[in-house]
């Protein structure tokens, strides 16, 4: 009989606890992560009722992979140009939170007495909120729609990236075990410049790779290729310094912005559960009960700050960000909880071996505590939000409310903040690519010619020759041409202009220099950079086009999935591809009797009620206490799904598309909004457009997103376009003060 290796058993051992506690946790309907935990405890070596894990080494490296798929997974969830559209609100609120809760914490773990990297660790620990978490949560209380909800999921997307950043931070500190002002800015400064790099490198290569594939990229493949440039970018991250964890959100991040990320996702999904349960199950494994009771003191100080000092604090950033109270409230007690990354930097301490041993079972204790308390908090955020309204003074709540739209108005931005902005970043890129590709050629170019007696020529000219077209877009690279000519005719900004475009180019050459440099003497040097400005500017038409083939293969990568998801979106309806349809209602319809507030056909249906005929009355855009009878004829608008459904509720007897509707007295419009117009900073509510134009609006498009039926409370901003259902003439007189406003 052969002999089972001990790994093998406790594999089996941990898995086994694991699918006890999942389903144990899904019928009491909690976070199976918590069922994870506690199956850690009880095959844990500080809990002897049943069997123990014996190879606990071995497990600690199916963690480790469990921590990198956990990271890979929040990574294809993350994107970075969804980190560019989350708006100042998210970024204020979780700013505030995140960085409020990190000093409480350390200044707490002080107080008791502790050293600076426990303290550090502590209070990076509970200044992360629990992605995984709050999801759950807002799934089970049905609130993803609420307005605060938004603002919590783009905090999350912020929160991520900073606790991405402490790891860095932290394990800085951890091995100087101090804070050195240069060493953490070389230490932020290269994460950028990796992050920048892998990030570019990323978009240009993969989404081509997959395109030239894709017709072997079955599902089997396709898992099999995204794990290796997950593995890949872990062992880069390693190399360069970086925690193994840091490359595979990163790889995840990069591949969130290619065509195939759900399908990733999906295929992903089984392997990091599995992983993931391996590794939730080693966090509890690692928790000491003895040690909860002996620490029961940090335990139920940091527990406070999460359930009173973050939600003060993130609610305090909402205000700040010119949200209402009741808004305010709801989000900061929504970020009440610490989960995954919190682990993950916990185990950090622990692999640099820089924390105490007490540290991560208080922090796992912390996260059970605040796991179940969550939903509660989310629950309750509603009344404490009206109570706290309600105690707060009179005159308060004008400042607030005067505040609240004085920020909701949307400013443009001048010309030159754009243009320096768009300098600022293109600068960025293309000074990581220029500096990336020069070391690459040190590296592995070099070596190649170190037999030829010309291997100082052949380096220089084929490095710049790879970086000649980034030379250029570094330096003439104008930008948005409107904007460039708008400030050039302003007298004012000539000088700066030309400083900024003098500051580039000198860039430019310094690079070129640079590379001279290296290999040369500095009079060497100084007539090699004459001799390659010359031939630039001979070929720099040549040049210029090379560039402009680089630009569009990363512009095309870049876009492609938002592409790829408006050609699905073609063959689907669009969300208010509506029309009229009338409908004579039975005297034993469901409808018949009841006010069309009282139906709520809106939030159920999505349909809108515009014109009610009952002999020679019509009731044009009734209200919500008019009640439907018996012959009634409604026009009703919608999509054909949305119809579809209402015509099986309502049982009619007859359903024919109204071909009257473009001469009736109603139809549906719509308008965008224009800079500087007086709805901007308005909610629709407040805006009285229902009453004005006796309409209902049942569309909104923004940032290339689409609301049916959107939220009264929903602020306007510039360029929101909106489609509205009304009197066409009372539509068409609002859209001319619309327009003149």
């Amino acid at each position: 009989m052969g002999h089972v290796p001990e790994l093998i058993i406790d594999l089996a051992l941990i898995l086994g606890a694991a699918a006890v506690m999942t389903i144990i946790f899904k019928m009491l309907h909690q976070p199976v992560v918590l069922g994870y935990i506690i199956a850690g405890v009880a095959v844990g070596p500080y809990f002897n009722f049943f069997p123990t894990v014996v190879e606990s080494e071995g497990i600690k490296i199916w963690a480790d992979i469990g921590v990198i798929f956990l990271l890979f997974g929040l990574g294809l969830e993350f994107s970075f140009k969804k980190l560019l559209k989350v708006g100042n609100v998210a970024v204020i609120t979780s700013l505030m939170g995140v960085g409020m809760t990190f000093l409480v914490g350390y200044n707490a773990g002080v107080i008791l007495g502790w050293n600076m990297m426990d303290s550090l660790f502590m209070g990076g620990i509970l200044s992360i909120a629990s992605t995984t978490i709050i999801f759950r949560a807002f799934d089970e209380l049905s609130v993803k729609s609420q307005k605060f909800a938004g603002i919590v999921l783009g905090a999350l997307v912020i929160e991520d990236l900073v606790a991405v950043l402490l790891m860095v931070v932290l394990s800085t500190v951890s091995i100087s075990r101090s804070f050195e002002g240069m060493e953490m800015i070389y230490s932020i400064g290269k994460l950028v410049f990796f992050l920048v790099l892998w990030f570019v490198s990323g978009i240009f290569f993969l989404p081509t790779l997959f395109k030239k594939l894709k017709k072997y990229l079955n599902d089997e493949t396709l898992l099999v290729v995204s794990l290796a440039l997950c593995f890949l970018m872990v062992v880069l991250s390693s190399q360069a310094g970086f925690s193994p964890a840091l490359g595979a959100f990163i790889m995840g991040s990069i591949l969130a912005e290619t065509p195939k990320v759900e399908r990733i996702e999906h295929l992903v999904q089984s392997v990091k559960d599995l992983f993931g349960a391996i590794f939730f199950v080693s966090v509890g494994m690692l928790l000491n009960p003895g040690m909860l009771v002996e620490y029961a003191l940090p335990i139920g100080i940091s527990t406070l700050v999460l359930l009173f000092g973050k939600p003060v604090f993130a609610s305090v950033g909402a205000l700040f960000a010119g949200q209402p109270i009741k808004v305010a409230v709801q989000t900061g007690m929504s970020l009440s909880q610490i989960g995954e990354f919190s682990f993950i930097i916990a185990t950090l301490g622990i692999t640099l071996n820089v924390t105490s041993d007490f540290l991560y079972p208080v922090a796992v204790a912390v996260s059970v505590i605040t796991t179940f308390t969550t939903p509660y908090m989310i629950g309750f955020s509603g009344k404490v939000s009206d109570w706290v309204t309600l105690k707060t003074p009179e005159r308060w709540k004008n400042r607030l409310y005067k505040y609240s739209l004085g920020t909701q108005q949307v400013t443009e931005a001048s010309d030159w903040k754009k243009l320096i902005r768009f300098y600022v970043i293109n600068t960025l890129i293309f000074s990581v690519v220029i500096i990336s590709i020069i070391l690459l050629a040190n590296q592995f170019l070099a070596p190649f010619f170190e037999a030829s007696k010309w291997k100082n020529l052949f380096v220089v000219s084929l490095t710049l020759l790879i970086i000649a077209p980034f030379l250029y877009a570094l330096a003439f690279r104008r930008g948005p041409s409107r904007i460039y000519a708008n400030i050039w005719l302003k007298p004012l900004y000539r000088g700066p202009l030309l400083a900024l475009i003098i500051s580039r180019i000198a860039l430019a050459i310094f690079f070129v220099g640079f590379v001279f440099a290296k290999y040369y003497s500095p009079l060497t040097a100084f007539i090699g950079v004459l001799v390659a400005a010359m031939f630039f500017i001979k070929q720099r038409h040549r040049i210029k086009r090379f560039y402009g083939k680089i630009e569009s293969r990363f512009l095309l990568n870049l876009h492609e999935r938002e592409r790829a998801e408006e050609e699905k979106n073609r063959n689907v309806l669009a969300p208010w591809d509506s029309h009229l349809t009338t409908f004579t209602l039975e005297a034993r319809s469901p409808i018949i009797g009841r006010s069309l507030g009282a139906m709520k056909l809106r939030e159920t249906y999505g349909v809108n009620i515009v014109i009610i005929e009952r002999g020679d009355l019509m009731v044009n855009i009734p209200r919500q206490e008019d009640v439907l009878y018996p012959n009634d004829v409604i026009s009703v608008i919608g999509t054909d799904e949305q119809l579809s459904l209402f015509t099986d509720y309502i049982e009619v007897k007859e359903s024919k598309e109204d071909l009257r509707s473009e001469i009736s007295q109603v139809g549906l419009h719509s308008f965008s909004i224009p800079e500087g117009s007086n709805l901007i900073g308005q909610s629709m509510r407040d805006s009285q457009m229902r009453e004005r134009c006796k309409g209902i609006i049942v569309g909104l498009e923004r940032d290339e997103n689409r609301i049916v039926n959107p939220d009264p409370d929903i602020m306007f901003q510039a360029d929101d376009v909106i489609w509205i259902v009304g009197l066409n003439k009372r539509i068409h007189i609002y859209l001319k003060d619309i327009l003149r406003t």
